[in-house]
């Protein structure tokens, strides 16, 4: 098959193009490298996927620009579209949320009308575990009333899901979205905490923590989220939404400890007080998935934080 991946340069987007790859399909990153973080680092993931297989091509391009989606649909005939590219993270989008609601839900408009007026029937859409905001209830489930957006990223979000259904039920596309849940792992954003602590851990320098530490994430090695991704493009569903995470919890304050333990370095706390937009708790249902994907992760946060660090030591160098 012939599959588009939507920023396909990113960290989880790169994985996936990987994967997909490794599985023999063709496969077109479409991504504009973006300074959200250094674009050195987004060329390095395509330099590594373009060596893996002849088999990938990309395509640099913004999903603000409708004629450049046309033509490339038009031109290159996908049986599949995984869209991913999105401006990512809460905190940067209480600074800029109407650049975030552009990008992720008028971007998200242009690649749906592209792949409708194309003919493409699938699209998988990366959506978040943002969108249940504060959520007195745990675990979340997807079936959980979803109207308490705190930050412009999770309203983005809940936006974009509304169109996926909208596209399903006027125009008959076939359409998943997937919640995920804290993904991390080998290409992790600098910008995320995992990444961001180690950096500063390895330095000597200190790591903020916002709150007393017992915010707690349900944290996702990638492998298991681009297990889920791929089972999503192997059957129809309609319309349907997926929780994509680890189901199990992890305090910050742990997780520094392991970051602590695989370096062998000690953390130098700088504590902050709470951020606006951050949720106290996430904390994934997967029954869900776990019934229609067959989806079931493998890597516990006390094994994927050491592989996180040995790739992150390998590539300091």
């Amino acid at each position: 098959m012939k599959f588009l991946v939507t920023g396909g340069a990113g960290f989880i987007g790169s994985h996936v193009c990987e994967r997909l790859l490794q599985l023999g399909h063709g496969v077109c990153a479409y991504d504009d490298l973006n300074p959200f973080y250094e674009p050195v680092i987004k060329r390095q993931n395509l330099r590594d996927l373009q060596n893996q297989s002849a088999a990938f091509k990309f395509v640099q391009g913004n999903l603000l620009d409708r004629p450049a989606l046309d033509a490339l649909l038009a031109e290159m005939k996908f049986d599949q579209i995984i869209h991913l590219a999105a401006r990512a993270g809460v905190r940067p989008s209480l600074d800029e949320p109407a650049l975030y609601q552009r990008v992720n839900v008028e971007g998200t408009v242009n690649l749906l009308e592209a792949a409708r007026r194309a003919g493409i029937g699938k699209i998988t859409i990366a959506s978040s575990s943002s969108v249940y905001g504060v959520n007195a209830k745990v675990p979340f489930s997807e079936s959980d009333p979803i109207f308490s957006a705190i930050s412009p990223y999770a309203a983005s979000k809940l936006a974009c899901e509304a169109l996926g259904h909208v596209y399903h039920h006027v125009y008959g596309l076939d359409i998943v979205m997937l919640r995920f849940f804290t993904v991390y792992g080998p290409r992790q954003r600098p910008d995320l905490a995992i990444h961001k602590f180690a950096r500063l851990i390895a330095s000597g320098k200190p790591i903020p923590v916002f709150g007393d530490g017992s915010t707690a994430r349900d944290y996702t090695y990638v492998s298991d989220t681009v297990d889920g991704v791929l089972a999503c493009t192997q059957k129809k569903f309609g319309f349907e939404v997926f929780n994509l995470g680890e189901s199990q919890t992890v305090k910050l304050s742990y997780l520094i400890e392991l970051l602590e333990k695989s370096l062998g370095q000690r953390a130098i706390i700088n504590r902050q007080p709470p951020q606006p937009g951050d949720v106290p708790i996430t904390f994934a249902d997967i029954s869900k998935a776990r019934e229609s994907l067959g989806y079931q992760p493998r890597v516990a946060i006390e094994e994927g934080i050491p592989r996180f660090v040995e790739w992150f030591r390998r590539t300091q160098l």
